[in-house]
């Protein structure tokens, strides 16, 4: 092929379930200067693309598919950025193997990492709201998720949806080196 693409640029978003990530995420794709995929588990599983009901009813063990169905996932992303597709990705970074796994697979591209925060309180109430999240997801989320990370900028969720946008898209803009992936890279001696 002699269609050389850029590689995409990579926004991605960690946070607890419910803390408004999609919410943030479809904004962002509708602002950002250049054209992003949002991309996320949840589309694998709303979609239909996992079979969901075959798990609800038993006959396939989630506990045994997820460690494959995540790690697809997560290889999915540099291919579709190498092909030249910027993505935001809106995520739950639940573990260190998962940090590392995304760090590695990523470390070649441009990434910008947000780290979206929100009380538990508020967050265990918008679960509650939602009706489609199994409750205590968001409390045990709240737990370890931003504790493996450190990023590229931090925001509240709790704060005017589109300031938060307009924030995110004005530091991103502003991005500097070495970015909060590059510097994860070093402590898990991906450089």
């Amino acid at each position: 092929m002699d269609d050389y693409r850029e590689p995409g640029k990579i926004i991605l978003i960690n946070g607890p379930s419910s803390t408004g990530k999609s919410t943030l995420s479809l904004a962002l794709q509708e602002s950002l200067p250049l054209p992003f995929w949002h991309f996320s588990f949840d589309h694998l599983r709303d979609s239909k693309a996992l079979p969901m009901a075959r798990f609800k009813r038993g006959e396939f063990k989630w506990p045994t598919m997820r460690p494959a169905v995540f790690d697809g996932f997560h290889r999915c992303l540099p291919v579709l950025a190498e092909a030249g597709n910027s993505l935001i990705v809106d995520h739950i970074i639940e573990s260190e193997r998962w940090m590392s796994d995304l760090v590695k697979l990523l470390s070649a591209f441009d990434v910008f990492f947000v780290g979206v925060h929100c009380t538990l309180p508020e967050l265990e109430r918008r679960e509650r709201e939602r009706g489609n999240r199994r409750i205590g997801e968001a409390r045990t989320d709240y737990q370890v998720v931003h504790d493996l990370a450190e990023y590229d900028l931090e925001i509240d969720s709790t704060q005017p949806n589109q300031d938060n946008v307009d924030r995110l898209i004005d530091a991103w803009k502003s991005r500097r080196r070495p970015t909060a992936f590059e510097r994860i890279a070093k402590r898990f001696q991906c450089t």
